[in-house]
């Protein structure tokens, strides 16, 4: 038994000394301004994440290719980042203002544009864990395309299997494809990577978009072709980091912008002088707790809250979203839309001007100065310091005039992977603990574990691991800081850095009250100690609906003064 424990620290202490050499390495090239992936200054990348071996990159370091694992990284990158061999990481440089259209990933907000049939620029405006996400997505499918590379060249001349040659028939001509020629394909494919036919069948759609049904096939044949011209022709790809991101990154250029925009509207509104509770959630739940209930219940008659909240969730109920987005707007709530590039939209909401009785929460029971809660979309790992550590500074009205905002409470609510329990449990953290760093944060957490009891969830309470990337982790390394004495319950990549800029306003340079109130609630959106419950299995559905908006209707109960 010792001699497997001894094994399991060995493999948790390289994995850590691995995603060390990941980070280290990604600074010193982002700092060196490009590099060429798959070329010597590529190496220390490729050998990290292949030693890492990181559960939600699932075969990476397997001959065959990862067909869940890509399309994980697939949804997070480009429309056509895969035909590119340079790939340019800039700040915002006015591309918005250029003929080039936006591109948005499906699972990922960030502006991209597609400068030419072998440039794609990716917009990094949420500060360096955009970089490293982007980086280790890169360097995955960059490693997968050497797989399908090595699976299809026969020699050094280039000759290729007749599975390729195939291959390059059906994605090089413009037709749509029958079911028939689609298998066709298929099966050639199913060789190339080493995967059954009906591993690639179960896969096929999800790659799909509506312009592009059959984009597998076109994503599979470019990975490879951008391969072999690296080993043929030496037409290495190459990724390049513009001038203006590496003087602007960590400055909080757009952190500032975007606080001070929440501020001017609070001014204008006459609310900058008000008590104060941020909420970090989505731009729904926190609107669909106060007023849903009410709009629809005409609607849904006889239904039970839970219900209206996951018909609100389907992706073809617009029109009751509506509904209720126009009801909350007509009741104290104002709607700002991101214009900083942080792209986290807010929410403010007068509660002067709500109607408790027109609510879902008829017993509340505010103090004379009317409180006004600002939601704010989720933040992406190191952005949520940048973020909140500008919104509690102080408003300067005029050069010699600072206004401290009366911030009550912080409230951060979000998803979250769980080391024990699995999809849509609860997990309130007691620490944070920042993967990495000596930076442990403790805290008094307003929520608790009990609050949450009889509502058929498991709720976890204990420690919180702030990880780099989610990306990066492991088994390994997750199950030891499960099992030693941090005895830490899930992981996730915003915590530590919201309680950082909140000791720091309260108790360093005293911005805010210094017994500012924090709540922090996750639910469970995977568990990478189980195979196949990793991100990469697929999303949530409807799983997460129920602890969302228990989540955050425990925090509005304590806002409103609600038992």
């Amino acid at each position: 038994m010792k001699e497997i424990k001894n094994i399991s620290r060995s493999r948790a202490q390289e994995s850590s000394a691995a995603i060390e050499r990941l980070y280290i390495t990604m600074r010193h090239l982002f700092n060196r301004g490009f590099y060429k992936p798959m070329g010597v200054s590529g190496d220390t990348l490729r050998e990290a994440l292949l030693q890492l071996r990181p559960e939600i990159y699932g075969t990476i370091a397997e001959e065959k290719v990862e067909l869940s694992g890509l399309l994980y990284v697939i949804e997070r990158l480009p429309v056509g980042i895969e035909e590119c061999r340079f790939i340019n990481l800039t700040s915002d440089e006015g591309y918005s203002k250029s003929h080039f259209k936006a591109i948005v990933p499906p699972k990922r907000k960030r502006n991209c544009y597609r400068i030419d049939d072998e440039q794609m620029n990716v917009e990094i405006t949420r500060g360096r864990s955009d970089i490293y996400d982007i980086l280790t997505h890169l360097t995955f499918i960059f490693i997968e395309s050497h797989k399908i590379k090595d699976s299809v060249l026969l020699d050094e001349n280039g000759e290729v299997t007749r599975d390729w040659e195939k291959l390059e028939e059906v994605v090089t001509q413009s037709k749509k494809l029958s079911q028939n020629d689609k298998e066709k394909a298929i099966s050639h494919v199913s060789n190339i990577l080493g995967r059954s036919f009906i591993e690639i069948l179960d896969i096929y759609d999800a790659f799909g978009t509506a312009e592009k049904p059959d984009r597998f096939l076109h994503v599979i044949y470019w990975l490879g072709k951008l391969a072999l011209e690296e080993v043929l022709e030496n037409k290495k790809r190459t990724i390049t980091f513009s001038p203006i991101l590496r003087e602007r990154l960590g400055h909080h250029i757009h952190g500032e912008i975007w606080a001070t925009n929440i501020k001017e509207v609070l001014r204008d509104n006459d609310l900058l002088n008000r008590p104060i509770h941020i909420i970090s959630a989505n731009m729904h739940s926190v609107m669909n707790s106060i007023f849903a209930t009410h709009v629809l219940k005409t609607k849904f008659k006889d239904k039970s809250d839970f219900f209206i909240f996951e018909e609100l969730s389907k992706s073809g109920a617009n029109e009751v979203r509506d509904k209720v987005e126009e009801f909350a707007k007509q009741h104290g709530m104002i709607s700002l839309p991101d214009s900083s590039g942080t792209n986290i939209d807010v929410q403010i909401f007068d509660t002067a001007k709500i109607d408790w009785k027109k609510s879902a929460f008829p017993g509340a029971k505010l103090d004379e100065d009317k409180p006004v809660i600002i939601v704010m979309d989720y933040a992406f790992g190191e952005q949520a310091y940048e973020t909140i550590d500008e919104l509690l500074k102080p408003y300067k009205e005029s050069k010699d005039k600072k206004v401290l905002l009366n911030v009550v409470s912080v409230s951060i609510m979000g998803k979250a992977g769980i080391l024990e329990g699995g999809k849509g449990d609860i997990m309130i953290p007691s620490a944070h603990i920042n993967e990495g760093t000596a930076d442990n944060y403790w805290f008094d957490n307003e929520l608790t574990a009990d609050m949450f009891e009889g509502n058929d969830i498991a709720v976890f309470a204990g420690p919180m691991v702030t990880v780099l990337g989610t990306s990066l982790q492991n088994k390994d390394l997750l199950k030891f800081f499960h099992d030693s004495t941090w005895g830490v319950i899930g992981l996730e990549m915003e915590g530590a850095y919201y309680q950082k800029a909140i000791q720091s306003a309260s108790r360093i340079r005293k911005s805010i009250n210094p017994d500012v109130k924090v709540r922090y609630a996750y639910y469970a959106s995977d568990n990478p100690l189980e195979t196949g419950s990793t991100l990469a299995s697929g999303g949530l559905g409807t799983t997460g609906v129920k602890p969302t908006y228990l989540i955050t209707i425990k925090i509005l109960e304590q806002i409103f003064n609600v038992k």
